[in-house]
């Protein structure tokens, strides 16, 4: 500095701003952290709103699919049969029961089958569906394979030809009816399906169980041959193989004699009856002279006419009792379970004959321990059959 320059007047100094000296300015509340929690209470109330309207929607739906898969519903094609073949797919199953009328709708089925049914399949096939009918019991049928069947009676006491026409004109197998039904006789000669029972059987007489059986349309008749069989064995248990080797017979002894039970008897009460007259001959050596037996000769030479001849009576073959002593050499029908028991268990008398009683009108029998009696009753029965025979 030099001495002309006049020196500056310095500023007071001021002194530094300290928290206790500054001016204090009030701040606003801090309102935030309140508007956050109020929006996520909202957040929340929606999503539980949401929650419960689908927790709702979702019973409601559950319950109106329940309903609609339970509701009965009536159609025109329960008399139809609809064949749905191997790798037809359940979509196409659907729609193609929903074409025929028997669904009202594919949705309930489509969302069971999806949602409740797990991995279940349906099985291809033929079927029938009643009406009305609930989609789950269509659903259960096709599931379960419940294809639709026929079904065919063989009535006890048939023969192996009543039999072989059955099973030759029979409609809905996978093999067409025969043109000749008496060629299905061809299918009796299958003895390799009793060779352990009866290694003498030259056919199956006697072992067609009389009984009704059911068969698809995938079913053949060799499959009814074996079932009919399977059937047999299943009747012929071991407590009536024990009895019948208690008596020293075999199972073809045992069903011959039952078969002889099984044409004579008309009153189911009559069986053991019956039995006891026959096992009463053949214990003195006396012949069974069962008419049944000389018709089945006849039968066996083609030359059966509708009812006994004295021809017939005189025919040479084992089967003809009235010529034969013993039992016939084998089977001459199809007997029933009861005729199989009366075989082996019959009631102890001491009657050695009967005949139709012409004093009752049921087919009963008068049984008779002399053959002065015995010769009485066979002359009431011709008279009678003079009596009604048109002049």
């Amino acid at each position: 500095m030099t001495a002309s320059e006049t020196p500056p007047t310095p500023e007071p100094e001021k002194p530094a701003a300290t928290a206790s000296t500054s001016p204090v300015t009030p701040r606003a509340p801090v309102e935030q952290p309140a508007k956050s929690f109020a929006l996520l209470k909202k957040i929340l109330l929606v999503f539980l709103g949401l929650t419960v309207l689908g927790v709702s929607a979702l019973f409601a739906g559950q319950a109106w699919l329940k309903g609609a898969v339970k509701q009965p519903h009536a159609h025109n094609a329960a008399k139809k049969i609809i064949t749905f073949k191997p790798g037809t797919g359940s979509s196409e199953i659907i729609a193609t029961l929903q074409r025929e009328g028997v669904l009202a709708s594919a949705l309930p089925t489509k969302l069971w089958l999806r949602f409740f049914a797990g991995n279940q399949k349906f099985k291809a096939g033929d079927y029938e569906f009643a009406s009305p009918i609930a989609p789950l019991e269509v659903i259960n049928k096709l599931v379960k394979g419940e294809v639709a069947t026929h079904s065919f009676t063989i009535p006890e006491g048939y023969n192996q030809w009543d039999i072989a026409r059955i099973l030759g004109s029979l409609q809905g197998l996978k093999q067409p009816p025969l043109a000749n039904p008496d060629e299905a006789q061809a299918l009796l000669k299958n003895i390799s399906l009793i060779a352990d029972l009866d290694p003498a059987a030259q056919d199956l007489e006697g072992y067609l169980f009389p009984d009704t059986y059911e068969f698809t349309t995938t079913t053949t008749r060799e499959q009814l041959v074996e079932a009919m069989v399977k059937r047999f064995r299943k009747v012929y248990t071991p407590e009536l193989q024990q009895r019948a080797a208690a008596l020293g017979w075999n199972a073809r002894r045992a069903v011959t004699f039952a078969s002889l039970i099984e044409k004579e008897a008309k009153v189911d009460a009559e069986r053991e009856l019956i039995s006891s007259v026959y096992h009463n001959r053949l214990r003195l050596g006396e012949r069974l002279a069962c008419d049944p037996t000389v018709i089945y000769a006849a039968l066996l030479a083609g030359k059966y006419r509708g009812k006994i001849y004295r021809s017939d009576l005189d025919r040479p073959s084992p089967y003809n009792t009235y010529m034969f002593p013993g039992m016939p050499p084998g089977p001459i029908a199809s007997p029933g379970k009861r005729s199989l028991q009366a075989a082996l268990n019959p009631v102890q008398s001491d009657y050695l004959y009967f005949v139709v009683d012409v004093t009752k009108n049921d087919g009963s029998h008068k049984f008779s321990v002399s053959s002065a009696d015995h010769d009485r009753a066979v002359q009431l029965l011709r008279q009678q059959e003079r009596e009604t025979q048109p002049h």
